[in-house]
């Protein structure tokens, strides 16, 4: 599965024209005000994050995918 990287810059500007706080944002992906704030001011957003922001903001296709795969890692144990 491959993943679309965000840049913390990316997300902040995809919230702000949302017209969402980094609270209202961030805290569907279960971030605190404070880890939201360091990566949209540049530290790398974790893997379990971007995996996140992957089937939240892709389209239905690619989270259809990434379920998908994750249901075949559970069945197969690893």
């Amino acid at each position: 599965m491959k993943l679309k990287i965000y840049s913390g810059a990316e997300i902040r500007d995809m919230r702000k024209r949302l017209g969402l706080t980094q609270s209202e944002f961030w805290s569907r992906f279960q971030v605190t005000q404070s880890g939201s704030s360091r990566y949209e001011t540049g530290r790398d957003i974790p893997e379990p994050i971007q995996l996140l922001l992957n089937i939240a903001l892709g389209t239905d296709l690619k989270m259809t995918s990434i379920v998908n795969e994750l249901r075949e890692l559970r069945k197969s144990g690893k």
